[in-house]
């Protein structure tokens, strides 16, 4: 549908270089996005992708390896519209929060409104014992930007667009079945580091 060119950030080695590595082996080559969320999510990096039929559920597959969480909202690092965050198992299973080490999100959404951020606040509360508090600069991006403010200091942000936004906006709409996959497939051709 287009090219997506994002960067990683030098703040959570661990995540850019995993990344690096499975691009440079071409691990991501041919996978499908194939959990596509208006307004929320477009994930992709699960191997069982390549090869899928229509309507096989996925999102399970993954190398046999995590990778340590990152959390960096001390950094700036946090979920809004545009950036890139590693997908991951629940806590019930990954008390953790190691990220998946294939498998990643670009993060979509609209701008909030305080109302709306005083809510992803309370979860945000109850999801991290209230150790994660929402500053008035992440709530301002959010209400420029949109994104996903429940999700901070729970999944590790590691990249973020720099050019394609078009291309994810146009994704964000595609038709999908009841599990968020899109009905005709949204493929990732090539994965390649830029130099």
């Amino acid at each position: 549908m287009g090219n997506v060119e994002f960067k990683l950030f030098n703040e959570t080695p661990l995540h850019r270089d995993n990344f690096i590595r499975l691009a440079e082996e071409h691990y991501f080559d041919s996978l499908l996005f194939h959990r596509v969320i208006d307004n929320f999510v477009i994930q992709g990096g699960d191997p069982n992708s390549k090869h899928a039929v229509p309507g096989q559920m996925l999102g399970d597959g993954e190398p046999d390896y995590r990778v340590p969480a990152e959390f960096r909202l001390d950094k700036g690092l946090f979920h809004h519209k545009g950036v890139v965050n590693a997908a991951r198992e629940g806590d019930e299973t990954n008390p953790d929060r190691e990220s998946c080490a294939s498998q990643f999100c670009f993060m979509m959404g609209s701008p909030m409104s305080d109302e709306q951020l005083d809510r992803a606040q309370a979860r945000l509360d109850e999801a991290t014992g209230g150790k994660v508090k929402l500053t008035r600069k992440m709530r301002k991006v959010y209400k420029e930007m949109g994104g996903s403010p429940h999700l901070d200091g729970q999944y590790t942000v590691f990249g973020e667009v720099v050019s394609g936004m078009d291309v994810l906006e146009a994704i964000q709409k595609v038709a999908t079945d009841e599990f968020d996959r899109p009905l005709e497939d949204v493929r990732m051709l090539r994965v390649y580091r830029k130099e």
